[in-house]
């Protein structure tokens, strides 16, 4: 329990229904821990329902999260602090999401291997609500192969059938094994497990990432047929495809987990960051480097500092240098025009230039075009603010 609760407050993490933060869920725990133990050990403890919370996809729509209290993600922390080392051990090596020492780097690695090795078709399955849809007969029985004691099985039932706590009203629940608690993404990867142990069955390559599965085949005729067998599979655990994302497809180019597979030159195949991906880190960088925000460099670069690094370290398996090249420029260029606007007036632009060692020529021509911000960011600035000028403010670079 005190393991539980070192991880529990280093996750940090909102309050629950009950209002109480982790800060006051400790001095709570301090008058009432006795009372909990006693419940959870003779069977009478019940969770508090979750407090409903949506967040905006990137691609419209929203993804629904059960934020359980802070006292019972400790409850469900411990949980799996002694189920995972019994069970985690059980699954499949292809299945890569949610598990202690397994990144979705080793995914993305897997795959390539598959797609290198000759299967270059890929049978792309995308499950419609998946969390919401656990039906928890199936589940439990399915845990009930793996876990002996009724007591541990009877307080996660509980936790399953907790109620969502939505404006005020709890509203039952009688599927789905909600985002947001410590023990839900073993839970999802107990049922999945069925799916992985019938695809090795039969011989498959494929890599699952939580409920991101992409079987790798050599034709789109064995892949139409994959398919067909993975849509009766999905329907015995009553989970349902979304056809309109789910397909049979050539592998380079489909998106996965944020990347996408291309064939270079020599036909090795590679590792490049997904165009959808490319273009949510470009919104971004228009958000922290737009020029009507009234920040100085520093403070953007300070924001940079925030964002960049950990996009370039999940983003660390590309192998398109030129693309994180051009991308390193275009956020110079950006911090170029940003730097234009705020001295705005053109003689200001002149006596600022001229003090950084640009050219007369230069200075003046920048100054008789004070509101041409991009495009004199572009054409003269590069001279007077260098690369080795941003890496002194601190700007971050991919390449």
């Amino acid at each position: 329990m005190e393991l539980a609760w070192k991880r529990v407050k280093s996750n940090r993490g909102s309050a629950g229904v009950d209002g109480l933060s982790i800060a006051e869920t400790a001095a709570y725990l301090r008058a009432h821990w006795c009372r909990i133990r006693a419940s959870i050990l003779d069977g009478s403890y019940r969770p508090v329902p979750v407090r409903r919370v949506q967040i905006p996809k990137p691609d419209g729509g929203v993804r629904e999260l059960g934020i359980p209290t802070v006292t019972d993600r400790l409850i469900q922390q411990a949980l799996l602090q002694v189920l995972q080392p019994m069970i985690d051990p059980t699954f499949s090596e292809h299945s890569y999401g949610f598990r202690p020492g397994r990144r979705a780097h080793d995914a993305v690695l897997d795959a390539q291997r598959c797609v290198q090795d000759g299967y270059r078709v890929v049978v792309d399955v995308d499950l419609e609500k998946f969390f919401d849809r656990v039906n928890h007969d199936i589940l439990m029985e399915r845990l009930a192969r793996r876990i002996e004691d009724k007591a541990v099985l009877r307080l996660i039932r509980r936790y399953l059938v907790a109620g969502i706590m939505d404006g005020g009203v709890v509203v039952e629940r009688y599927e789905g094994t909600p985002q947001g608690g410590p023990l839900s993404p073993l839970l999802a990867n107990v049922l999945l497990d069925e799916v992985d142990r019938e695809l090795e069955r039969r011989g498959h390559r494929f890599v699952r990432y939580a409920d991101d599965c992409n079987v790798y085949v050599r034709s789109r005729r064995a892949g139409e047929r994959v398919l067909e067998g993975l849509r009766r599979l999905y329907d015995r655990l009553h989970l349902k495809v979304n056809e309109a994302k789910t397909a049979v497809a050539q592998a380079t180019g489909r998106k996965f987990l944020g990347y996408e597979l291309w064939r270079s030159a020599g036909d090795r195949i590679k590792c490049a960051v997904a165009r959808k991906a490319l273009e949510a880190f470009k919104q971004r960088i228009r958000q922290i480097t737009r020029r009507s925000g009234g920040r100085s460099l520093p403070e953007i670069a300070e924001r940079l500092r925030a964002y960049m690094p950990g996009w370039k370290a999940y983003f660390q398996l590309a192998q398109t240098p030129k693309v994180f090249g051009e991308l390193d420029e275009w956020i110079r260029h950006r911090l170029r025009a940003v730097q234009l606007k705020h001295w705005r007036r053109g003689t200001t632009m002149y006596r600022a230039l001229k003090a950084m060692g640009a050219s007369e020529a230069d200075a003046r021509k920048v100054a008789a075009n004070s509101r041409c911000w991009w495009r004199n960011s572009r054409m003269r600035l590069n001279r007077v603010m260098p690369i080795a000028y941003f890496e002194r403010l601190g700007v971050p670079r991919l390449s």
